[in-house]
Order: C-alpha cells, then structure tokens, then sequence
C-alpha cells in the first residue's frame, strides 16, 4: 500500500483539483485566521463541493469553540475536524459527539516527553498527526511553519490509532522522513507551495508521485 498524502492549506481550485487528480487522500482547509491559508467557510465551501468523494474533506482548527465550528460545518462538507491547538483529550471526545465528524488530533513533537500524551489521545480521535513544535516565540504559528522535528522519535512508536507525519515535508526529503519513522500516512502544505497560501500545482504533482512510490517498511 502506498503512502497516503494530505495536502494541506488549500486555497484555491487549482490546488484542489491537482491534489485530487494527483491521488491526495485528504485535502485540508484551515479554519485559523492568523494563519495566510485561512479560509471563510464560504470560500471553503466551494473549494470542499468541488472535491471528488474518493478525498476527505479535512476543515483545520485552533482550540475552536462550539459557535465557530458550527458556522463551518453549516456551509462546508467536512468530513474531519483536524484539531491544531491545546485541546484536551476531553475536549477532543466532545466535538467528535458533538460534531459526528471524524477527528484528527495534531501533537506538537520536539523531545521524547511530547509523546507521552499519544495513549490518551489514542482513546478519543480517530486519527493522530504528529507535527513539529514551534518554537515560543510571538506570533509563531501553531503548524505550517515548514519545521520539521527528529523523525527517529517516532521509530518504534506503538500507536493504537492511524497517524500522519507532518512538518517541514516536501519532495526533496519525505523518503528518509517515511524510512527513519514508517509513516503510513503523510501531511504537507509549505513544502508544496510557491509562497505561504499560494501552492504550486507542480509541486504537488511531484510530491503525490514520489509519494506513490513509497511504503512504509
């Protein structure tokens, strides 16, 4: 089985279109206005319609509160809320009651310690994706900062849920990234992108196929 993508931050229909085409098993759009990949939920909406049912549909979310994600869910066919930001195992569990969508836990990784959380959360998402911490300085994003983390802290992890390796991923380094951790499942946005929010179709056209070639050992 091949390594399945997520392509991340999509922003406009072309991006879209070249992730579907291309083999993306999800395609993510951010719901974070600080963020240059933010989108409203209108604009969203009509990027998420024009996607073909073989992807899912990934909405990205910062600590969200109940009114924001319904304003989402009321215009945009998302079939996972990815949660980017503090959010609690507890928390997780309720908006996946709440929302009846699938949920993508994100984990900020640096030191062995980041990963001691992973068994908790386990218990309450449906997937895991394990992103590089950034570091604590203002006005740092929470993920897409192009960062990547030591992919050797993941060899040998036992997880008891699906996960996804995200973080400073392009083409030029996502082989040694799924040979050093086994990663089944891969997340990418500025490694594919001309400029934040602006993605390169040829970029992503390369990483879907190198992509493609892969399988986790």
């Amino acid at each position: 089985m091949a390594i399945e993508v997520k392509v991340c931050g999509l922003t406009d229909a072309d991006a879209v279109a070249t992730a579907a085409t291309g083999g993306a098993r999800y395609l993510g759009f951010v719901f974070y206005p600080p963020s240059p990949r933010s989108l409203t939920p209108a604009r969203a909406g009509e990027l998420a319609r024009g996607a073909p049912p073989a992807c899912a549909r990934v909405g990205v979310f910062v600590d969200p509160d109940d009114a924001l994600l319904d304003e989402v869910l009321d215009e945009v066919p998302l079939d996972y809320l990815q949660l980017h930001g503090a959010e609690t195992p507890e928390r997780v569990a309720a908006i996946r009651a709440r929302t009846g969508r699938g949920v993508i836990k994100a984990l900020k990784i640096a030191d062995p310690e980041d990963l001691t959380p992973v068994p908790a959360y386990a218990e309450v998402a449906d997937l895991l994706m394990f992103d590089a911490r950034p570091p604590d300085e203002p006005g740092r994003l929470p993920g897409g900062n192009g960062l990547a983390f030591d992919w050797r802290l993941l060899h040998g992890l036992e997880v008891a849920r699906p996960w996804l390796l995200s973080g400073g991923l392009s083409a030029d380094n996502i082989e040694d990234a799924v040979r050093l951790c086994r990663a089944r499942a891969v997340d990418v946005s500025s490694g594919v992108e001309l400029a934040p929010g602006r993605k390169d179709p040829q970029k992503i056209r390369r990483f879907l196929e190198l992509a493609g070639t892969l399988e986790p050992a």
